[in-house]
């Protein structure tokens, strides 16, 4: 069986080229014929994560609304209030030279210190408000102060639309949109 591409090369050379010249120029159409484009070991792949933990430098001066949480098996972890207004919030605020970390837990309000280092964010210690306010609030609130308190990994999005994942050392997942830019 006859290699189309390797006849075509022959027939070119043996139109275009005088005699005695055709031997070299057949080999390198040869060689050419025989090449394939290389493509980049990446090529196949999809398309790249957007959410990044070296973006977590840029949480400084960012507010962000509790979406969801689950679990490290995709199950809900706790239900998060469909009401914005009733949804946890977590705001990085450096303001006053520091960097303070406050918001909503869903029943209280905490604030306390938070640091950025080494695409690393952590909150703490954190102090809250001592309200009561029945036990589904009082589930949310601790399950969410919990996850806070034990920062695992922190992922952002912040292009459109801007996201943050945090993800804790028992695998719960928060999963956040900005609030107001």
């Amino acid at each position: 069986m006859s290699n189309p591409s390797i006849a075509s090369a022959r027939r070119i050379a043996r139109r275009a080229l005088p005699p005695g010249a055709g031997a070299l120029t057949l080999a390198a159409a040869l060689a050419l014929a025989g090449c394939a484009m290389p493509t980049h070991p990446d090529s196949g792949a999809g398309p790249s994560n957007p959410l990044n933990p070296a973006a977590v430098q840029l949480l400084d001066d960012t507010s962000w609304r509790l979406q969801s949480a689950q679990t490290s098996d995709g199950h809900r972890a706790f239900d998060v209030p469909v009401d914005a207004a009733a949804a946890p919030t977590l705001t990085l605020d450096t303001r006053s030279g520091q960097r303070l970390a406050n918001g909503f837990a869903g029943c209280n309000r905490f604030s306390g210190p938070y640091t950025l280092r080494s695409g690393e964010l952590s909150l703490g210690p954190l102090a809250t408000t001592r309200k009561a306010c029945g036990a589904d609030a009082d589930r949310l609130e601790r399950a969410y102060l919990d996850v806070l308190a034990h920062i695992d990994a922190t992922l952002v999005q912040m292009r459109t639309p801007q996201q943050m994942r945090i993800v804790a050392s028992n695998g719960v997942t928060l999963t956040f949109a900005r609030e107001g830019r």
